[in-house]
């Protein structure tokens, strides 16, 4: 499963139920959210990203700002700071095993 679409969750609740229904997202005949058709948006716990599922074969995602359903705005990407906190770490993300904190979204809250 593409990391994009981890289930462990740092934010306790999404910004309203139709949201959270589909993060939550469940198929029966589809283990990877990119392989169902009816799996729509997915959650980066580790950047705090929203995105819409691309259904290209792939695990393409296009990342939104604004809750398709509510309105809400997102949360801000942590992306860059992910990234930056490795660097200070002296962690490669690309060549080296990444923490689990760092993994699940703990990373967060320190």
């Amino acid at each position: 499963m593409p990391i994009f679409f981890m289930r462990v969750f740092l934010m306790s609740e999404h910004c309203c139920e139709l949201m959270t229904s589909q993060v939550m997202w469940h198929c029966d005949d589809h283990e990877d959210p990119f392989e169902c058709p009816d799996a729509l948006v997915g959650f980066d716990v580790r950047f705090q990203e929203y995105g819409l599922i691309i259904h290209d074969g792939g695990g393409s995602a296009a990342l939104i700002a604004f809750c398709p359903w509510c309105g809400s705005r997102l949360p801000t990407s942590q992306r860059d700071r992910w990234f930056d906190e490795l660097e200070q770490r002296g962690i490669d993300p690309w060549g080296e095993e990444i923490p689990a904190d760092y993994e699940d979204g703990c990373w967060l809250r320190s």
